[in-house]
């Protein structure tokens, strides 16, 4: 049974850093695609950022771009997600994600694609 349990979240001052965990279990996760969103109050939840286990490849949604770094650690079995440069529209709860299947190179931005997910992890940036 695929867990996914995420940490990290708190309260930080806009431009200020922090980095999100997500520690993963219950199989081995070669292959699957690894995905942080976020939803914000009265909000769709929206994609923040994906990564492929097996290759490393990553994607990112514009609004994070160039600020966010989604990154894995295979030995801990541990997704992460360093966020510099936050900004108040950043806050949200935010959700790491996992989806099975032949994500090698292209991991998926769509919420549907995704089969697990964690329990959630506020973050409030203060102005």
């Amino acid at each position: 049974q695929v867990q996914l349990v995420e940490s990290g979240g708190g309260l930080v001052q806009a431009g200020g850093s922090l980095r999100l965990s997500c520690a993963a279990s219950g199989r081995t996760f070669s292959g699957y695609a690894m995905g942080w969103f976020r939803q914000a109050p009265g909000k769709e939840r929206e994609f923040v950022a994906a990564l492929s286990w097996t290759t490393g490849s990553t994607v990112y949604a514009d609004s994070v771009k160039g600020r966010f770094t989604i990154s894995r650690d295979n030995y801990k079995n541990t997704i992460y997600l360093q966020m510099n440069r936050l900004a108040t529209e950043d806050t949200a709860v935010y959700y790491c994600a996992a989806a099975k299947g032949g994500f090698y190179y292209s991991p998926p931005a769509q919420v549907i694609a995704y089969d697990y997910w964690g329990q959630g992890t506020q973050l409030t940036v203060s102005s």
